[in-house]
């Protein structure tokens, strides 16, 4: 079974077309970067699989079901959290409180929210956070528990949006990591956004790059070349591989990294 199917999808804000015409099928199990410029539709993709922004034509279907807010086979990181913590909570109460609603004061869950907010923190080696005040967590703590938060439910696909911004390099190996495990650990299939793909690789399976209102899915060898890359940001790309990494070029410039900050949260 297909954990993500999208046939023939479109998507628009605002009146400008951002995917057009969308299939594809992400398999269960699969661990699938998703990268392109800003502005592509990357986290537009995500609320879309998530229920929160409809198609303009098309359909998404998660495991085989047609996609509806507040799907339980899903957990979700978003970019720009909702609810901003209170930083003078511990991790298990802000945990708690996640699954409270975020209501005032030290929110009072269920012994089996407990357990599950146990094995949350359990499962990203986070149980050191238990106890600890947000605000004495560093930035890769802090998406560790995030990531303990998406998992409550024991979801079956995970939607990771850009948790890698602010966090230095030892960080970002340290999340990607974390997310390859749970994905083999618990037979996730997980959709993780970033804006470089050198972050990704060596733990994906796949990546979905979009661009110019296209999407391609396959294997970095697959889709990471000058053709495909250069139909999907619409100009010449070079793609040069040195030392284990890869670099997206155009006129010179590492476009993955000058581009990031174009279009914000679409």
């Amino acid at each position: 079974m297909s954990a993500i199917s999208l046939d023939h999808l479109t998507l628009s804000v605002g009146g400008r077309s951002l995917l057009s015409d969308i299939s594809l099928d992400i398999a269960e199990g699969a661990f699938v970067g998703l990268l392109g410029p800003n502005g592509s539709g990357k986290t537009t993709l995500m609320r879309a699989i998530l229920g929160l922004r409809r198609p303009q034509a098309g359909r998404i279907a998660v495991f085989g079901e047609p996609v509806g807010q507040g799907h339980a086979a899903i957990g979700y990181l978003p970019q720009t959290h909702a609810a901003p913590p209170d930083v003078g909570l511990s991790g298990r109460a802000f945990l708690a409180a996640s699954v409270a609603g975020h209501r005032f004061g030290l929110p009072i869950v269920s012994a089996a929210a407990r357990r599950d907010i146990d094995w949350a923190l359990e499962a990203v080696d986070g149980v050191a956070l238990a106890e600890r005040p947000f605000s004495a967590m560093s930035g890769g703590q802090r998406q560790r528990l995030l990531i303990a938060e998406a998992l409550i439910g024991r979801p079956r696909l995970l939607l990771l949006d850009e948790p890698l911004i602010s966090l230095d390099q030892h960080q970002q190996h340290v999340i990607v990591t974390l997310v390859r495990r749970l994905s083999k650990e618990f037979g996730l299939t997980v959709l993780f956004s970033a804006h470089e793909l050198n972050q990704l690789l060596g733990a994906i399976d796949q990546v979905l790059y979009l661009g110019g209102g296209a999407a391609v899915l396959g294997t970095v060898d697959e889709v990471v070349t000058p053709e495909t890359l250069s139909r999907l940001y619409g100009t010449k790309i070079d793609v040069i591989r040195a030392s284990g990494r890869i670099f997206v070029m155009s006129g010179g410039e590492h476009i993955e990294r000058e581009h990031h900050h174009d279009h914000a949260h679409l």
